[in-house]
């Protein structure tokens, strides 16, 4: 764990050229394994260690769409335990085959649940399979706050440091780890900041409306405890046409290669800083991971008209 922790975090912040005040985003994707979701794995994981809740016979199971699965099986190689993943088939094949190759057992939900999605069967996969093994170990990005602390401790902390004011800060939403740790933290330096959530269409966070839901990392099927102590000032609640725009205006006018939450938070930002249209503003939003996994997704024209734009 010592070798792997000065590798996770100190992620570059970069600005935009963009008209309408002073936008950066964090570069999640420069994390060792490759995203955001490094920052609670390895906390997460780190505490079970102190408590002496995980040994070298332990399983590590939990759920996950690809980026924290991706880092929790590279941390469990490290340590020799074995890790189980349990996805669904809006995994992107790359996240899937990462997982293979970095050990994991897979666990693979194809049916989905009351809202459409998969999320609450991949939980209660989890359930079941801890109900019938020894020595398991659940991180539980779900209802484990070691999720938001690890935001509110590192990212949190590079972003004040960073910044001598800020006035607003856009994050997409998922479980609600990243959104609560950070506006806690955010919030206590910068008084007046506006946290706005940036969700996808048919995830019930800030929706009673399910949908289908094709862009993986997004959104979510159930409401978790997070968003309780969350400080958020408004949320956007962007289509799946709208995320893939903001995508592929990264690349295309900021040469940003990145993933689908990073085009949504983009998008959210452009369209509320160009209301206020104020150029003194100083606004962040946080780029997960890269645009890799989304390669035959996002950036695939032919899947877009297919899956998005019907």
């Amino acid at each position: 764990m010592k070798q792997i922790s000065p590798l996770i975090g100190n992620s570059k912040l970069y600005k935009l050229k963009f008209p309408y005040g002073n936008l950066y985003t964090k570069l999640e994707n420069q994390n060792f394994f490759g995203s955001i979701k490094d920052r609670p794995a390895f906390y997460i994981i780190a505490k079970a260690i102190e408590q002496g809740i995980i040994n070298e016979n332990t399983t590590v199971i939990e759920s996950t769409s690809g980026n924290f699965g991706i880092a929790l099986a590279s941390i469990c190689k490290a340590l020799a335990v074995k890790f189980v993943a349990v996805i669904d088939p809006n995994i992107s094949a790359e996240k899937e085959q990462v997982l293979r190759l970095k050990g994991a057992g897979i666990l693979k939900v194809t049916d989905t649940d009351e809202t459409g999605g998969y999320l609450l069967n991949r939980i209660k996969t989890v359930k079941r399979f801890i109900a019938v093994n020894d020595n398991v170990y659940q991180p539980n990005q779900y209802e484990n706050p070691d999720n938001y602390m690890s935001y509110y401790h590192s990212l949190g902390n590079e972003i004040v440091n960073s910044f001598s004011s800020l006035d607003y800060a856009f994050i997409s939403v998922s479980t609600g780890g990243t959104i609560t740790g950070l506006s806690n933290k955010l919030k206590e330096h910068f008084k007046n900041i506006k946290i706005i959530a940036v969700d996808i269409e048919g995830s019930m966070i800030f929706s009673d409306k399910p949908a289908i839901r094709k862009i993986s990392g997004m959104g979510a099927s159930m409401r978790t405890v997070f968003y309780e102590q969350a400080l958020i000032d408004d949320f956007v609640i962007l289509s799946q046409a709208e995320i893939v725009k903001g995508c592929n205006d990264l690349l295309s006018e900021h040469n940003l290669f990145l993933g689908g939450s990073a085009g949504a938070a983009f998008a959210a930002a452009g369209k509320v800083l160009k209301k206020l249209n104020k150029t003194n503003l100083n606004a962040i939003f946080i780029s997960p991971d890269a645009g890799n996994s989304y390669i035959d997704t996002i950036y695939n024209s032919d899947w877009v008209y297919n899956n998005i734009l019907p």
